[in-house]
Order: structure tokens, then C-alpha cells, then sequence
């Protein structure tokens, strides 16, 4: 990835307790992330590809366009934050993805989402 396609990316997750079961193993996470354009061009989000993983193994591929609904187009030092949601079946598991940009100049890139804990409260010490 070049100076001019950078992308920022930071991520907040939290537990849904009144949206979770655990005796029928559903456990609801949010999470609230904020996309930084940090490159020198500006550049539109096309679409997310997500893995969630439960401590069980369990993955599921997400794959769409936009983000809730939206393709933000972000000039250089520009923000865009935005909360989506996940369900589990464990009380513990993981996200990770990308998201796939297109530069003015045409340039197609992906944006790394590093993987995060989804995790209900003092599960992990």
C-alpha cells in the first residue's frame, strides 16, 4: 500500500447483555469503528469482507456492500465512524477483515482490519 492509499482503522468492541441469551448460547456484541483516511488521496469504501470466529471454531464469512447502508468517501484526514453488531454462540470470540477502497485515481486497494476480541465482561484476564 502506497503513502497516498492509507487507511486508518480502529475498532471498540462491547457486549449486548439485554440482547444475549447465554442458556441458548447467543451472545450480542457491538462494535464501533472509525475509519481514518490517512493516505494523501482521497478514497470511497465499496465493500467488507468480515471472519467471526467463536471459541468454538465456528467462522462466519461476512461479505457486503458499503458499510450500514453506506459507502463514505473520505478526503485525506477525513473520519467516518459507524456501529454495527455480531452474534455469537460462545462467550469469547473473534473479528477480523477489510474493507476494499477505491482511490480517485481509479486504484482499488484493501484496508486491513486487524483482528479484535469480541468478549462478555472478566472473561478474559
Amino acid at each position: 500500500m502506497s503513502e497516498k492509499n492509507k487507511i486508518a482503522i480502529d475498532v471498540y468492541p462491547s457486549y449486548i447483555a439485554h440482547q444475549s441469551n447465554p442458556g441458548e448460547h447467543k451472545y450480542a456484541f457491538a462494535y464501533t469503528i472509525r475509519i481514518t483516511n490517512t493516505g494523501t488521496e482521497a478514497a470511497k469504501l465499496l465493500s467488507r469482507h468480515w471472519l467471526i470466529t467463536d471459541a468454538n471454531g465456528k467462522i462466519e464469512e461476512v461479505r457486503g456492500e458499503g458499510v450500514i447502508g453506506k459507502t463514505p468517501y473520505l478526503k485525506p484526514g477525513e473520519a467516518f465512524t459507524y456501529t454495527s453488531g455480531a452474534l455469537i454462540e460462545t462467550a469469547v470470540g473473534v473479528m477480523q477483515g477489510k474493507y476494499t477502497m477505491l482511490s480517485d485515481t481509479g486504484e482499488q486497494f484493501d484496508a486491513p482490519i486487524a483482528q479484535f476480541t469480541l468478549s462478555i465482561p472478566r472473561t478474559l484476564h
